[in-house]
C-alpha cells in the first residue's frame, strides 16, 4: 500500500501546544508549491505500486488556495499511479472552511477532511490560541457535510489545565450530535519549546492530575462505544468503514513518501526526512540538491516499531509474524515480558495476537516499553 504525505508548513497563527514545523509567514506559499511539485516529480520512481492514500498535513493545509491544490494534484496525477479509489485527506481549520472555499474544494479530488476543532468551548479555544469559536467549528462541520464531505474527522483535546469533566462531556456530546464518523482525541502533551511548556515551567498553569485524566479517557471510551465508534487506535475512534486508511498504513508499517519541509518517508528498511526549514527546502529542491537526511533501521529498530505500532491498535501484535520476521530470541523476549500483563488482564492473547485490554489502555506506554528490545 503506497501512501503520500504532504507537509504544508503554513499557519496563520501558531497554537500554544504545537511542536510541529510551521511558519506564520505565508508570503512564500507560491514558492513552496512550486518546490513541492518539483520534489514530487523527482521522487516518482520511489513509488512502484498504486497510491492508495494522500494526506495533506501541517501546519494548516487549508491555508492553501484551491489553485495551489490544483497544481499539486496535476503533478501527482501526471507522475504517480493514483488509485481511483484513493483516500485523499486535507487537514483544515474551521475558520478557513467558508462557503466559497468549500465549493471550490469540493471540485478537487479531495474526499476526506480532518478538521482541527480541539474544543467546543470558547474559553478553551482561546487558551489554546485557536483562531475559531465554538460556533464557527459547528458551522464549518455542517457546511462541509452540505458540500458532500461525509468522510469527516474532527480533533478534540482533553486533559487541559482547569478543564472540567462537564466541559469534556459537552465536547463529546457535540461531536456525536454533528454526525461525524471519525474522532481523534488527544490528551494534552507539554512538548518542549512550545508556549504551553513555557507556561508550565513558569508555574502559570497546572497540568491535569492523573486521576482526572483517567476519568476523562474513560468518559471518552464509553461515550464513543455507546455511539457505535470503534476504538481502533490509541487516539482514534471511527465508525465501521471510516477508519483513517492513511494513518492505519503507518500503524501497519507500510511504505510512504513524504513531500515538503520536515516531511518523513519510509521504505520498509530506512527512514528519511526533509530539512525543517521552508526557505532551505525551497532552495535545495530548486537547485537540485534536496536537503534530506536518512537512517537505516536495524533489526532492533524494526522490532520495536512493530511492538509500538501493533499495541496501539485493535490489530495488535501478531506473534507468528513477529517470530518469522525477528527470530526466536525476540519472540521469546516478547512472550516473557507480556506474561505478567496477561495475568493481570492488561494484555490479552487472541489467535496468537497480543492486544491491550481496556484495563491496560491507560498504562499502555509502560506495557509497550517492557515488551521492547533495549539496545
Amino acid at each position: 500500500m503506497a501512501g503520500i504525505y504532504i507537509h504544508v508548513p503554513f499557519c496563520k497563527e501558531r497554537c500554544t501546544y504545537c511542536d510541529f514545523y510551521t511558519v506564520t509567514d505565508e508570503s512564500r506559499m507560491d514558492e513552496f508549491v512550486e518546490a513541492l511539485c518539483i520534489e514530487a516529480e523527482s521522487r516518482k520512481e520511489e513509488v512502484k505500486e498504486p497510491v492508495q492514500t494522500i494526506y495533506f498535513g501541517g501546519g494548516t493545509p487549508s491555508r492553501l488556495s484551491t489553485e495551489h491544490f490544483s497544481a499539486i494534484f496535476d503533478t501527482l496525477y501526471r507522475h504517480y499511479p493514483i488509485d481511483p479509489a484513493a483516500e485523499i485527506t486535507v487537514e483544515a481549520n474551521p475558520d478557513d472552511l467558508s462557503e466559497e472555499y468549500l465549493i471550490r474544494l469540493a471540485q478537487q479530488p479531495i474526499n476526506r477532511l480532518s478538521i482541527g476543532i480541539q474544543s467546543f468551548n470558547d474559553e478553551e479555544l482561546k487558551f489554546l490560541s485557536r483562531r475559531h469559536s465554538a460556533q464557527q467549528a459547528i458551522d464549518a462541520v455542517k457546511r462541509s457535510q452540505q458540500h458532500g464531505f461525509s468522510n469527516l474527522n474532527i480533533d478534540l483535546m482533553y486533559g487541559l489545565p482547569k478543564q472540567s469533566k462537564e466541559v469534556w462531556q459537552h465536547n463529546l456530546q457535540q461531536a456525536t450530535e454533528l454526525g461525524v464518523p471519525h474522532v481523534s482525541a488527544y490528551h494534552l502533551i507539554y512538548e518542549e519549546k512550545t508556549r504551553m511548556h513555557a507556561l508550565l515551567l513558569a508555574g502559570k498553569i497546572t497540568p491535569a492530575d492523573e486521576e482526572t485524566s483517567a476519568e476523562m479517557f474513560t468518559m471518552l471510551y464509553d461515550w464513543m462505544a455507546r455511539h457505535n465508534f470503534i476504538h481502533y487506535e490509541t487516539s482514534a475512534f471511527g465508525k465501521e468503514g471510516f477508519f483513517s486508511r492513511h494513518n492505519s498504513s503507518y500503524w501497519k508499517n507500510r511504505e510512504y513518501v513524504g513531500l515538503g519541509p520536515a516531511a518523513h518517508s519510509f521504505d520498509g528498511d530506512s527512514r528519511s526526512w526533509n530539512i525543517a526549514s521552508n526557505i532551505k527546502y525551497n532552495e535545495g529542491i530548486k537547485a537540485g540538491i534536496p536537503v534530506r537526511e536518512s537512517e537505516l533501521l536495524s533489526p532492533t529498530d524494526k522490532y520495536n516499531e512493530f511492538i509500538i505500532t501493533g499495541l496501539r491498535t485493535i490489530w495488535g501484535v501478531n506473534l507468528v509474524e513477529l517470530e518469522a520476521r525477528f527470530g526466536k530470541t525476540m519472540y521469546q523476549h516478547c512472550l516473557k515480558a507480556a506474561e505478567k500483563y496477561l495475568q493481570k488482564n492488561l494484555l490479552t492473547m487472541e489467535e496468537n495476537t497480543l492486544k491491550v485490554t481496556r484495563e491496560g489502555l491507560f498504562i499502555s506506554d509502560g506495557i509497550t516499553t517492557d515488551l521492547m528490545w533495549m539496545k
